[in-house]
């Protein structure tokens, strides 16, 4: 057996408390349990005698931060996404990497939900006008839309995007998607594959739920937004990246779009003063799609056991393939 205490990990911030017990049970843990980031001088430091890489996705892993951990062994980071990472550099130098799909799936899918029933009537906007004290004082609300019988386009039907569709088939939705590949089993999740180019003039609603690449890096643009139908919603719970701002802007201004309901933006974190935000069509979340005590518990278990599995030669539970 493995005596992993001979191992050094390093995390990047502040873990999750279940998450740090757990792994300083099992190995040298240099934590951080302050919040935030640690201080560049210190966590360099620590970097050039790490074993493993705890990441809460709060540091830009490249070439630049590799080169100062040359016994790095494995990185894993709490968190489905990893564009902040260099996978063909951490190849190159065999350090595999994890991260937590799968156990975020209903935290995320269960915002998006709330985004799109939000967007249809209007939930956030009603309480402003409540808060505002205009509730019986002659300035009617006005009427909202419904969601049975409309049609939701999923763009990305993957674990979440099949758990969004469950969630909106519950309101009496039609769905459509589209994806890279059909997916086998669309018939039995009630949903219809069709083009980008389909979806975008057929669609009432548009969830995005893809990962961010360079293909799908501002993938909804001037000219994705000129197919949609007049008065579509979008709803984003992937990268505010995949979406070019200005151009949404310049939609929901227009009336292109009614409504535009995001977990995430570009630039993110969004400034307070930021144009999007003096528009009356818009809801923005702060990045907290897997903001539960559940998942992100679930998240930084899952990234302990990554890292343990690897320093011990085995497989991890979550690795990230290499394109």
């Amino acid at each position: 057996m493995t005596d992993l205490k001979k191992y050094t990990v390093v995390a990047s911030g502040k873990m999750r408390d279940v998450a740090f017990e757990k792994l300083n049970a099992a190995v040298n843990l240099l934590g951080w349990q302050k919040g935030g980031r640690v201080p560049r001088e210190e966590f360099e430091e620590r970097l050039a005698q790490a074993d493993a890489l705890f990441s809460t996705g709060n540091i830009k892993i490249n070439e630049e931060l590799l080169a100062k951990a040359p016994n790095l062994k494995v990185i894993a980071q709490a968190s489905v996404g990893y564009d902040n990472i260099d996978i063909a550099a951490c190849t190159a130098r065999n350090i595999p990497v994890g991260n937590t799909p799968g156990v975020l799936v209903d935290a995320v899918a269960d915002l998006a939900y709330g985004l799109i029933i939000d967007s249809a009537r209007k939930i956030t906007l009603a309480h402003q006008h409540v808060k505002s004290g205009l509730w019986g004082q002659n300035k009617p609300f006005g009427l909202a839309t419904d969601l049975a019988h409309k049609t939701l386009g999923v763009v990305g039907m993957g674990d979440i995007g099949s758990a969004i569709a469950a969630r909106a088939k519950a309101s009496k939705m039609k769905i459509i998607y589209h994806n890279r590949t059909r997916r086998p089993d669309d018939v039995e999740l009630g949903a219809t594959y069709v083009t980008l180019e389909e979806l975008l003039a057929q669609a009432d609603f548009i969830v995005i739920a893809v990962t961010l690449n360079p293909s799908t890096k501002g993938m909804f643009n001037e000219e994705t937004f000129a197919k949609m139908k007049d008065g579509a919603r979008l709803i984003n719970i992937s990268r505010g990246a995949v979406i070019d701002t200005e151009a949404m802007y310049n939609a929901l201004v227009s009336g292109k779009l009614a409504y535009a309901a995001m977990d995430v933006t570009e630039p993110e974190p969004l400034p307070g003063e930021h144009k999007l935000l003096t528009l009356p069509n818009v809801t923005i979340t702060p990045h907290i799609a897997s903001a539960t005590v559940e998942t992100r518990d679930a998240m930084a278990l899952l990234t302990v056991d990554n890292i343990l599995a690897a320093l011990e030669g085995k497989p991890m539970p979550a690795q990230v393939q290499a394109k």
